[in-house]
Order: C-alpha cells, then structure tokens, then sequence
C-alpha cells in the first residue's frame, strides 16, 4: 500500500502547485483580484481532473495483480530475474521469479523458521527446562488449538498423521496474507492460480485420504452412491442422477476454496485502494479537501486493522475445511 499512498500525495502536492501557479498568474494579471480567484478555482478543477483520470481501476488493479518487478516507491523498482520459458509437447512453462512467486519464497522460509522454533521449544519442554515465552508461546498456543480442536476434532481417529500438513497450510497461508500488509510487501494469496494450486493440494490429499480409508469399493461408493431399499430397476437411474451430482460436490468444495481466499484477500486491498483514491478526486488545500484527506486515511487504517482480522480468519478457514473435508471422506457410509 506504500506505493500507492505515495502515489496519492505526490499527486496532491502537484495539484496543489497547480492551484498556487494559477492564483500567482491570475493575480499578476491587469485584471485584478477578481481574475486571481477564477484562475485560482480553473487552475484547481484542471488539477482535480487530471489527477482522478491518473487513480482509476487500472491503478488500483496494477498495485494488486503480480509482476516482474518488484515496486519500492517513491525509491524505484527492482527488476526480478526472468528465465526462458521450458516447453513440454505444446505446454510452456515459464520458471520466471514474479512478485507473488518472491513472496511466496518469503512465506515458505517464515513457515519454515516458525515450524523450527516450535520444534526447538518443544524439546526444551520435554527436557524439563523453563516453558516457551513471548512469540515462542504464541506460537505453542496456535500449534496445540490447531491440533487439538481442528484437525483431531473434525478428523478423529488417525488425524494426528494430518496435523503437520494442516498445520503447515495454516501458518503459511497466514504469512502470505500477512506480507501484502506491509510495506513495499505483495500478497500472493490475492492471485487466484496461488489459491487454486493450495485448493488442487487440498484435493488431493483429501481424496488419497479417502481412497486409503475406504478402499477402492469404499471409494466408489462416494461417487456412485445409491440410498439403500431402492428397487432393482430405479438403481441405474440414480447413479446416472447423482453420480454428477457427487462429482460436481467434490470439486465445487475445493473450487470454494480457492475463490474464497483469493476473493478476500483481493476485496480488502481494493477498498483501501479505493479509500486512497478518495484523496486525488476530493483532497485539497481548503477545509473540504483537508477533511476529506483525514477521513480517507482514516477510513484506510480501519480497513487495514480489519485486513490483518480477515488474514488470521482465511488461514483458518482454510485449515479448518481441509480437516472437515478430510474427516468426512474417512468415515463416509
């Protein structure tokens, strides 16, 4: 969000430039006062309709969707490394390090380095050394709710064997929505291929969780399934029914998944966006635009707080459906 508050103010000082340059002309004038107010209140609207052209859907769609670069307004950008793309049969694949891929690197590595604190203030604990403290304890906390109230409580009996992974998708969803929040930062979670290729994770495991559970007859009973007592005859007319109907349920859970991440994600920077904008369309330097100014940054820090609310609650949505999801196909009759 730096980049495009910075884009906001710069955007305001010129406009307020333009409003002293043409009170300072108009007041040169032979025509007096008079002409200085009109020059002042024209040169004011040319600013105000230059600059709400420049802050439009585009703008705000460009702070959000992934790039090449890596954007550090007002200082530059930094230019990521770009690999030739790798073709397979008619299949590009392009290895390229963009802004989401850089960011999730930095989310994996702060996964990770959370995952080895805990792991190293567990062994303390189980050596009988002083418990975990500050964040180490945080983290604790998390890590034994998690375990404890989502993954054993929804999956039951042999969930334990789940807890690494569900724990995993939770810190590192939770980081990369985080880092979009700071400065000069992207969230990658606002990229709709990152939460698909998390929800296709999450499919997989659940259905090979399923297929181990059940077996291949246990299985295919979650896709043909048949209500018991039917006649012979009508058995073949509900599979036709509701075969599709229980593939199309297994795939629209895990499409689910991936819109709702990406759509949270992407809503909030949207509306703080749009309540910067408000700055270029009604800032100035009268008491309207000085009112107008306080209120948007106000407004934005509002919606700020509540992104970092929603990021903690989509990690753990996200955790908790995969453990639901798990633990249906386990024990489906």
């Amino acid at each position: 969000m730096i980049p495009a508050l910075y884009r906001s103010i710069s955007a305001l000082t010129s406009a307020g430039g333009f409003v002293q340059e043409g009170a300072e002309d108009a007041a040169q004038d032979t025509h007096g006062a008079e002409d200085a107010t009109h020059g002042a209140q024209d040169a004011a609207a040319h600013a105000a309709e230059e600059h709400a052209e420049e802050w439009g859907t585009d703008v705000m769609i460009h702070h959000v969707v992934d790039a090449n670069y890596w954007e550090f307004a007002p200082f530059g950008e930094i230019h990521l490394p770009e690999f030739p793309p790798i073709h397979v049969g008619g299949l590009e694949i392009d290895l390229s390090i963009t802004k989401h891929v850089l960011f999730l690197m930095f989310a994996t590595i702060l996964t990770v380095l959370t995952m080895f604190m805990a792991a190293r203030a567990s062994r303390r604990l189980d050596a009988g050394r002083e418990g975990p403290k500050g964040i180490l304890n945080a983290i604790e906390s998390f890590y034994l709710y998690l375990r404890d109230d989502v993954v054993m409580a929804n999956i039951g009996h042999g969930g334990e064997r789940f807890v690494p992974l569900v724990i995993t998708l939770f810190f590192f969803i939770l980081y990369s929505n985080l880092l979009g929040l700071i400065p000069w930062g992207a969230t990658a979670t606002a990229n709709i291929m990152v939460t698909s290729a998390l929800a296709i994770i999450a499919l997989i495991v659940v259905e090979t969780a399923g297929f181990v559970a059940l077996g291949p007859a246990g299985y295919m009973k979650t896709i043909f399934f048949l209500p018991p007592g039917l006649p012979g005859w009508l058995k073949p007319i509900m599979i036709l029914i509701l075969a599709p109907v229980e593939l199309i349920g297994k795939f629209s859970k895990i499409i689910a998944l991936a819109i709702r991440l990406f759509a949270n994600m992407t809503a909030g920077h949207l509306v703080i966006l749009a309540l910067l904008g408000l700055i270029l369309t009604y800032g100035g330097p009268n008491p309207v635009g000085i009112i107008a100014i306080v209120g948007s940054l106000a407004l934005a820090l509002m919606v700020m707080f509540l992104e970092i609310f929603v990021a903690f609650v989509q990690a753990f949505i996200f955790a908790m459906l995969v453990s639901v999801f798990i633990g249906l196909i386990r024990h489906a009759h």
